[in-house]
């Protein structure tokens, strides 16, 4: 499956025959304090750096209605981000998981970001395009 937009993610989701609740991790770019003038060069230009978990959140996609709600909601906390990793975790039976079932999921998808294991999330810049890391 490809993910195309913020709201082919949403359609997907709808899609599926298990509840799901997406997972958000909001990030900032930046850059190591030891980085090499060429590292600085490289972040200069839109490339490289590092990603920096800000803030996290779980959702059902029937409390989104688009990427511009969820952009202006997390303005709502001040703080700029550049990056959203999303995933999604599925219920069970027709039950979808609560917000406190997904607090565990969704820590330790903070700590695979801190660490760069991105590979399961799918990332967003903060204008909904969808982002290729690596």
């Amino acid at each position: 499956m490809t993910i195309s937009s913020f709201d082919d993610l949403l359609r997907t989701a709808h899609e599926q025959a298990q509840p799901q609740r997406l997972l958000f991790v909001f990030t900032a770019a930046g850059m190591p304090e030891d980085a090499t003038p060429a590292q600085r060069q490289r972040f200069l230009s839109g490339q490289g750096g590092t990603l920096t978990p800000l803030m996290c959140v779980d959702k059902t996609p029937d409390e989104l209605i688009s990427f511009d709600a969820l952009r202006d909601e997390s303005r709502q906390f001040g703080q700029a981000w550049d990056i959203v990793f999303v995933a999604a975790i599925s219920g069970s039976g027709a039950r979808g998981l609560t917000s406190e079932q997904a607090e565990a999921p969704l820590q330790r998808m903070v700590e695979s970001v801190k660490s760069g294991d991105i590979a399961g999330f799918v990332p967003f810049d903060n204008a909904g395009q969808p982002v290729h890391i690596g």
